[in-house]
């Protein structure tokens, strides 16, 4: 399932523990908002493992599922990048 990811987190470090979590699974498009591709085993254990870390009365993950078809209509303008050119990305 084709999914943005998009999260808040209050304290530095689980902010980069949150970041490395996704980057196991999708690109980074922005800051905090990674596009993930995943099927449902491999997305309960990417919400598991980000719930593992976030204190929820001050962090936030919100997961928005895309259908394909609105996976296929996403529009880009201005800047826009992924990862840096030289970032290793492990596609499964």
């Amino acid at each position: 399932m084709n999914m943005i990811v998009a999260y808040d987190i209050a304290n530095p470090r689980r902010l980069l523990k949150v970041a490395k979590i996704m980057k196991d699974y999708g690109l980074r498009v922005q800051k905090s908002i990674f596009e993930v591709e995943v099927t449902e085993v491999r997305f309960r254990e990417m919400k598991m493992r980000a719930e593992a870390i976030i204190h929820p009365l001050v962090d936030g993950v919100k997961y928005f599922p895309l259908c394909d078809r609105c996976a296929d209509t996403v529009e880009c303008i201005g800047i826009f990048s992924v990862e840096p050119e030289n970032a290793k990305v492990l596609v499964i």
